[in-house]
């Protein structure tokens, strides 16, 4: 029993070190740089799935899912317009950074977490 709970403790710690360093490395922008871009206009975008973004999501936002992101590419706004773009835990919406500026989109903020949000 003592083993396993040192084994516990010694992962809870791995993951307590590495978590800030991971989400460091997706370049996540400061959440009150967020809302102050979205204050200003910017465009609001969840890549998370319908029943995700039903289910909570931030007011204002608009829902296009990741994998319907190419195909729904004209919904967007024009290129110069910042978009703040979130998920759930910063991974798809790191994507969606990724590629929306492989398209020309150049002013593309990645929140990551919703959770992240002021």
């Amino acid at each position: 029993m003592t083993s396993n709970l040192m084994t516990f403790a010694l992962i809870a710690l791995v993951i307590l070190v590495a978590l800030p360093i991971v989400r460091s490395r997706m370049n996540f922008i400061d959440p009150q740089e967020a809302r102050q871009l979205v204050e200003e206009g910017a465009l609001l975008l969840d890549v998370r799935t319908p029943a995700e973004f039903n289910e909570r999501h931030i007011p204002g936002a608009l829902n296009i899912p990741l994998q319907e992101l190419q195909a729904r590419q004209g919904e967007l706004p024009e290129q110069a317009r910042p978009i703040v773009v979130y998920c759930r835990s910063g991974n798809r919406s790191s994507q969606a950074r990724n590629y929306l500026r492989s398209q020309g989109f150049e002013q593309v903020h990645d929140l990551g977490p919703l959770t992240r949000w002021p």
